[in-house]
């Protein structure tokens, strides 16, 4: 695992993807995001309120670029190539961008975790499924926890159908090492209502004092009452002796005790376990001191119920589209460290502002600039590597598909090291040296676009290429 390369409490303004590129491999020990939902909405704050200004589309269209870097999953991927076009087929193009959009960010997140991190992904119904099948090829299937539905609000009017209420939070680890520490929650009205009976001390209800069969020293006789059958007593006989005396053991008219009459009080319950269906935290409410009006805003009580689930104090909390910055706002009352990233400068205004009495200072990067990984050792030079490449493009020029000597060919950058590119063989490609030059310090689907949008032939990647065959084909 990785020393982070950046200091706590940063937060960058920008697309998240090229500075996610930027940081550090395993350094991350909890990622909570809430993207876009492919809603086909434009979402924005009042006038007045906190988070004035803040504004998103959340529209997505399959342009070329989006297009052309699925059509390279083909060689690199292709599960999760025919997850994204299967969903092309069956929403349409605007579905099939937005997945796109979110695997290449789940890559980068999974590369971040550390192997005891988890990550909390936030949706809705509108792409769930997908996205759940886009995470079981990220992170692997067995990785999966759960599926956590939370009822945001108690109703909504929708005439035509049953009232959508509820958001969807997929739950992953790393591996199977992640930090989890169970969670207990409010107890509902049906579980105080077992509370039914009272004595000078208050409401409480009767649980067993035996459980099923496993340690001899606790199947004997106590005051004259045996176990049963296949059962032991729950505690020893000094516990036994102590809960007696302390009244906390309801008895027959004969002074023996129940086996059912433990007494367990409503004042010193903890709550019960949470489970995957969450009906105890509900949305912001419009009278709320925490309401920013920020679109989309979350409860704070949502976001510290999953960092206390999935990290411990002083452990780094990522929030790649933190929005109004509860995730941010919630890791500092947690005593976790923690960063951000949003592609809008408003973010910047309403981490300060919730955060104004906790920081004293707090340090933001903005679009332009650019965060290095230090976790890579000395590389080689990238261009001891043009005799692999040239082997495996069977010697055609990745942009215009012609095929060239050896020495006419250049190694280049897929992602460029100045939008959080490597120099790792993963990450080049040889394109001959007009194709170079015309490139500049574009991305390789950003620079594939532009052969497109000129009418020169079109680039299809082949699927698993022969050696000695051509990478690319031309098409009119």
């Amino acid at each position: 695992m990785a020393e982070p390369n950046w200091k706590n409490r940063t937060l960058w303004t920008g697309d998240n993807l090229p500075l996610m590129r930027g940081l550090n491999s395993e350094s991350v020990d909890l990622i909570y995001l809430d993207p876009p939902f492919n809603s086909k909405k434009t979402y924005s704050a009042p006038i007045g309120s906190l988070a004035a200004e803040a504004s998103f589309k959340d529209f997505w269209t399959f342009d070329d670029v989006d297009r052309l870097w699925v059509e390279l999953l083909r060689e690199t991927d292709r599960p999760l190539y025919h997850v994204i076009e299967t969903a092309r087929l069956v929403h349409g193009n605007g579905m099939a961008a937005y997945l796109g959009m979110m695997a290449q960010r789940l890559q980068e997140m999974k590369r971040l975790l550390k192997p005891t991190g988890s990550i909390y992904l936030h949706c809705d119904p509108t792409a769930s499924h997908y996205l759940k099948v886009l995470m079981d090829l990220v992170f692997g299937k067995a990785q999966f926890r759960n599926e956590i539905a939370w009822q945001r609000t108690s109703a909504h009017n929708d005439p035509k159908r049953f009232g959508r209420i509820g958001d969807r939070i997929l739950f992953y680890s790393k591996s199977s090492l992640k930090t989890f520490h169970p969670i207990m929650a409010a107890l509902s009205d049906e579980q105080r209502a077992r509370y039914k009976y009272q004595d000078e001390n208050g409401l409480y209800k009767a649980e067993q004092l035996t459980a099923p069969h496993y340690s001899p020293t606790r199947t004997i006789d106590w005051r004259g009452v045996h176990p049963g059958a296949n059962r032991q007593w729950r505690f020893g006989t000094d516990e036994l002796e102590r809960l007696y005396a302390g009244g906390r053991i309801l008895c027959r008219k004969d002074g023996r005790p129940r086996k059912d009459g433990l007494k367990e009080y409503l004042h010193e319950s903890m709550g019960a376990p949470a489970q995957d269906i969450w009906t105890d935290i509900l949305r912001v409410a419009n009278t709320s001191k925490e309401r920013t009006h920020y679109p989309t805003q979350k409860p704070l009580a949502l976001l510290e119920r999953i960092i206390k689930a999935s990290s411990n104090p002083g452990d780094v909390v990522l929030d790649p589209f933190c929005g109004c910055a509860t995730t941010c706002v919630s890791a500092e009352k947690l005593g976790c460290e923690w960063i951000g990233i949003d592609i809008g400068e408003k973010a910047i205004d309403l981490v300060e502002s919730r955060l104004q009495d906790a920081i004293d200072e707090l340090e933001m990067f903005h679009p332009g600039d650019v965060i290095h990984r230090t976790d890579l050792g000395k590389l080689p030079r990238y261009t001891v590597h043009k005799d692999a490449l040239y082997g495996k493009q069977g010697g055609d020029c990745y942009g215009c598909g012609e095929h060239f000597l050896k020495l006419n060919l250049t190694v280049d950058h897929i992602v460029p090291l100045s939008k959080g590119g490597t120099d790792h063989v993963e990450n080049l490609w040889l394109l001959c040296q007009a194709c170079n030059s015309s490139k500049g310090n574009r991305s390789q689907v950003e620079f594939l676009k532009t052969r497109m949008s000129k009418r020169r032939p079109v680039l299809e990647w082949l699927v698993a290429p022969k050696r000695g065959e051509r990478l690319f084909r031309a098409q009119g």
